[in-house]
């Protein structure tokens, strides 16, 4: 999973989903995933309102 700073708003619908509490916020207000933690079920991608989340 990788997070698209640019398309990404900061509303925090994927890190509410997450599961496995893999995704926080960075110094800008934006999205970023743990990779380590992420087990790549795809939950934020699919929750995303902007679609500023790949699943590859």
């Amino acid at each position: 999973m990788k997070v698209n700073p640019k398309k990404c708003i900061g509303c925090g619908t994927c890190i509410a989903i997450c599961p496995v509490e893999a995704i926080s916020f960075d110094k800008n207000g934006k999205a970023k995933i743990n990779q380590n933690k992420c087990i790549h079920c795809g939950a934020c991608a699919s929750s995303c309102p902007v679609s500023a989340i790949d699943q590859n």
